[in-house]
């Protein structure tokens, strides 16, 4: 679990997790480990089904498993609360202190901490394991929202606790992409698109509105898959209409090495206008991930000695 790993939601057992009906709920306490935030919550056995279960299902919950006693954790818990404040709301943070709740700890076959696990929708996404900087824990949440809008998860959690100055200034959205962020929260993936495609008509080089619009395109590209595409794309590696969707896919599942290789032998596979489609999807996936991903670096090396 040392990446990210998007394609086995349901593996972590959490039905030992939820309480008996009518059981009452932990109240939430404060974080704690050293991270602390609007949309930081610290959560135990007793109220993991209504503060992480309960609110998967409106919005992305971001599992810590953690232990006072690692200093990892607590860098690492510093940094996810740092990002919470930044993201607003787009996610929630909940820790969970493993010494505090063995039992936590065990449903999710915790070995080491610190482990970080999504929950969408009640089920378990595992995310990574160790202790990452924050350029590298961005692209893992980056990946988490994508899959979330993917599937239906568009709203935003409530803070639950005190909003501090610098925290409301960083909430308010910009204006700018007001229009299509509001599509994307509403499922209007149609109208996003055309709210960021009006954006780059007017500033060609907006690379926030090229990145969201890639991002939102690979989500509709990625709503009705074909059940034997895969089988088409290893049958003929030159079905580049199957190269492509299979690409799409493995992005979305958090391959992302995966998706950039299959692109580049495509290409290689290629000739005329058929390679130059595969070299310009690419492009829109580097543009998903980030340019300054290292693994957007090292595809773009890539794809120049396979051009040239």
């Amino acid at each position: 679990m040392s990446q990210s790993n998007f394609s086995r939601p349901g593996a972590v057992d959490l039905s030992s997790l939820r309480k008996p009906a009518g059981a009452p709920g932990a109240p939430s306490a404060p974080a704690g480990g050293g991270a602390a935030g609007a949309y930081v919550l610290e959560v135990g056995e007793a109220n993991f089904q209504s503060d992480v279960i309960e609110r998967s299902l409106q919005s992305p919950v971001v599992v810590e498993l953690y232990s006072p006693r690692s200093q990892g954790s607590n860098a690492l818990g510093a940094v996810l609360a740092q990002l919470s404040t930044e993201y607003a709301g787009k996610f929630l943070l909940a820790r969970i202190d493993v010494d505090a709740n063995p039992q936590v700890a065990q449903a999710f076959g915790v070995q080491a901490v610190p482990v970080v696990i999504a929950i969408l929708r009640g089920q378990p996404v595992p995310l990574f394991q160790g202790v990452l900087g924050e350029p590298e824990v961005r692209q893992y949440l980056d990946q988490l929202l994508t899959v979330a809008v993917a599937n239906g998860i568009t709203g935003r959690a409530e803070p639950v606790g005190p909003v501090g100055e610098a925290a409301e200034e960083e909430e308010a959205p910009n204006p700018r992409y007001e229009k299509a962020e509001n599509a994307v929260g509403a499922g209007d993936l149609d109208g996003a698109i055309a709210a960021y495609e009006e954006l780059l008509k007017e500033t060609p080089n907006d690379a926030e509105a090229k990145s969201g619009l890639a991002r939102v395109q690979l989500v509709k590209r990625t709503q009705d898959v074909p059940a034997d595409v895969r089988t088409r794309a290893a049958d003929n590696p030159t079905d580049v209409e199957a190269q492509l969707l299979v690409a799409d896919v493995d992005l979305m599942g958090g391959h992302v090495d995966d998706a950039f290789a299959r692109l580049i032998s495509t290409v290689q596979a290629t000739a005329g206008d058929e390679r130059n489609a595969v070299r310009l999807h690419l492009l829109e996936l580097f543009e998903v991930v980030g340019a300054d991903d290292e693994r957007v670096v090292k595809a773009r090396r890539r794809l120049m000695a396979a051009l040239f």
